[in-house]
């Protein structure tokens, strides 16, 4: 497909833009009590009509819509780059036993260490994440095969059920931590203030700029090592910077809104159909921007669906996205020619 052919790249963004924009809009007018729109817009302004509509606003609302687009773009962001780096459809943070690995350390340090603030555990969650992703790594490995897309899902199933089991296993000895982990656990955006992004959005935005760092060495990568090597390319370094991206993202993801699955999974290839209408292909100098736009539309269209369906209670946007989600992965693991999408 040339260049000109289909969505022109400048229309493209232009669609995204409003629809991210209106999501976030959505985001702050619709909850519990749901707000016109007119006077969220004035209270954005700085021209609240009460005071009541301005703490809803900014002490709930704002934030929340915040986090959901700082927290989507990183899983989004780590899911495109750990499917490039190894060369995998079906890499993602919350399949690969990534986000497992965070949680795991993260209620670690808070049942056993007594951890309570954001930058005392999330040092832990970095762990954890880079802990679970080499041991999936060097399971992945085991057999004559090799390396292989199924083989690195399943053995990221595999950790993950781990993980999850001796998580469980921690929080159950400990009331208060258990109370915080059913929440916490479902992948939800609720209850967090404008403090928590500030604190988190330095690790997001070190991981992105290095995620997007590697997109020209990425797409060297896809034509294979060897090609790759051969381009001048320093695989280790660019596998070291892309491992030290996913870990910031995805760790710092966890840590706010809980083990979020399955986005890093759906949005990427959900950024190559786009890229390829818009005449681009398989450049990731494109498709790492697009997931980082596209995910927190993911993430904010399950939290806003989540607000209204159980009104004046909520479904926590985590759930509403694996239902997305689960078939999409079965979907992708019946498919005979996983290594062409």
């Amino acid at each position: 497909m040339t260049r000109g052919a289909g969505l022109r790249p400048v229309i493209l963004v232009a669609l995204l833009g409003a629809v991210l924009v209106a999501l976030c809009l959505l985001s702050i007018t619709l909850g519990a009590r749901a707000l016109p729109l007119d006077q969220v817009v004035q209270a954005l302004l700085g021209h609240p009509p009460d005071q009541l509509v301005d703490n809803v606003v900014w002490s709930v609302r704002v934030p929340r819509t915040a986090l959901g687009l700082a927290a989507g773009a990183a899983l989004g962001l780590s899911g495109a780059l750990m499917q490039a780096l190894t060369r995998n459809p079906l890499a993602d943070p919350g399949l690969l036993g990534i986000s497992a690995g965070a949680a795991f350390a993260i209620v670690v340090s808070v049942a056993v260490l007594g951890l309570g603030t954001l930058y005392g555990y999330i040092w832990f969650a970095f762990a954890g994440a880079l802990a679970a992703s080499v041991v999936v790594y060097l399971l992945g490995r085991q057999g004559r095969s090799g390396l292989t897309p199924v083989k690195l899902a399943l053995s990221g199933v595999a950790v993950s059920a781990l993980l999850f089991s001796l998580t469980n296993a921690v929080v159950l000895t400990d009331p208060e931590a258990l109370n915080r982990y059913r929440f916490w656990s479902a992948g939800s955006l609720a209850d967090q203030d404008g403090d928590t992004v500030l604190r988190v959005l330095p690790f997001i935005a070190v991981g992105t700029v290095l995620a997007l760092a590697c997109a020209p060495a990425l797409n060297s990568l896809a034509l294979g090592d060897d090609v790759a090597a051969s381009l001048g390319r320093r695989l280790g370094m660019v596998r070291l910077q892309g491992a030290i991206a996913v870990t910031l993202l995805t760790g710092a993801a966890v840590a706010v809104i809980g083990p979020v699955v399955f986005v890093g999974l759906v949005v990427p290839h959900a950024a190559r159909i786009l890229a390829q209408h818009a005449g681009f292909g398989p450049d990731h100098r494109l498709l790492l921007p697009l997931s980082a736009v596209l995910a927190p539309c993911l993430v904010l269209a399950a939290d806003i669906i989540g607000r209204v369906a159980a009104r004046p209670s909520e479904i926590q946007a985590g759930v509403l996205i694996a239902f997305i989600g689960g078939p999409f992965f079965i979907a992708l693991v019946r498919r005979r020619r996983l290594a062409e999408v």
